[in-house]
């Protein structure tokens, strides 16, 4: 089986570890009566085989056991007869490629048992087993000692989590304010991460909601100090769910201002190339009307250099004195001309 850890624990202290998962249940059917006597197996992406196995020895619902065969759960706490089934949502953050990695645990809980089902390599539970090991008075509530160890750990490793998206969300800003072309991509990817992380986190709040609701209701409520952790781990995971909230919200408006400063670049760069169109016309219009001044002293000259035998005003004396005061003359009227339309 794919079981990386299976022991007994009398009283919050590591009793027995059992070869089998059938000596396991021969070891709390022969417990001492009056003790807190509870079995803790830890499992790695079992199979189909090894849960099978584990539902036939304790009794799983049958919607349990297919969805931790199935996975791709979202976080959520559910209650089979005497035996809860949880399913919580690890993460961890992938800073070089700005993602956030979700893993998957199945717990089931039950009088005398505790089964944590691993879908993934982390986070690592053997260090939340020897944290409770470390303290028997805790571990002696049983398999609510586990849930809340596990919880606790799933928690506190968002805080890491948060802490890198908000480190690439102030980069970001950085980006936005140096108007580098690429961050339009970079703000949509780390806004698909934040949605992805929001996914795994605010389902914790009907998982606190039905905790508080079982250890109200139920006979085998924990004490009040479990109750108390409980608690403290409800306020961590509600600041988890504020700081992801704000940092949607805070992509969200700066990818408004974003494409507000794009537009407005966009909107200056249109008018400086209007301006320099207007420019560019101007100049047009004074070439032109230059061109054209030039040009009617030049038709007047090529039509009297045409040489014709017979042509009016050859052999006037004044023709020529006449043909270039006419040059003078239409040069003056186009010029006067232009600068009355303001081209000159």
């Amino acid at each position: 089986m794919s079981v990386v850890d299976n022991a007994v624990y009398v009283d919050g202290r590591r009793a027995e570890e059992p070869e089998s998962l059938d000596r396991t249940v021969e070891t709390l059917q022969r417990c001492e009566d009056g003790k807190a006597t509870f079995c803790w197996i830890g499992m790695l992406r079992p199979g189909p085989d090894d849960i099978a196995a584990i539902e036939d020895e304790f009794g799983l619902h049958e919607l349990a056991v297919e969805d931790t065969l199935h996975g791709h759960q979202r976080p959520k706490l559910e209650r089979y007869g005497q035996t809860e089934f949880a399913v919580l949502r690890p993460a961890r953050y992938v800073d070089e490629e700005e993602e956030v990695e979700l893993g998957e645990i199945h717990l089931f809980l039950g009088p005398e048992f505790v089964v944590t089902v691993r879908h993934a390599e982390e986070p690592d539970l053997a260090a939340v087993r020897r944290r409770l090991e470390d303290d028997p008075e805790l571990l002696a509530h049983g398999p609510f000692a586990v849930f809340y160890a596990v919880l606790d750990k799933v928690v506190d490793d968002y805080g890491p989590v948060l802490d890198g998206l908000q480190n690439d969300v102030d980069q970001i800003e950085d980006q936005v304010w140096n108007a580098d072309p690429a961050v339009s991509r970079r703000i949509y990817k780390l806004t698909r991460e934040v949605i992805e992380f929001q996914r795994a986190v605010d389902p914790l709040v009907e998982i606190f909601d039905e905790l508080r609701t079982r250890f109200g209701k139920q006979s085998t409520t924990p004490d009040l100090e479990l109750r108390r952790l409980m608690r403290d781990v409800q306020d961590h995971a509600t600041r988890v769910r504020e700081r992801t909230q704000g940092l949607r919200d805070l992509l969200a408006n700066i990818l408004t201002v974003n494409s507000t400063l794009v537009a407005q670049r966009q909107n200056e760069e249109m008018t400086r190339l209007t301006e320099a169109g207007y420019v560019q016309n101007e100049q047009m219009k004074k070439v032109s009307s230059w061109a054209a001044i030039a040009f009617a002293p030049s038709l007047v000259a090529g039509i009297y250099g045409m040489n014709f035998t017979h042509m009016p005003e050859l052999e006037w004396s004044y023709g020529y004195p006449f043909a270039f005061g006419l040059m003078l003359l239409l040069g003056l009227l186009l010029y006067l001309g232009f600068k009355r339309r303001g081209w000159l």
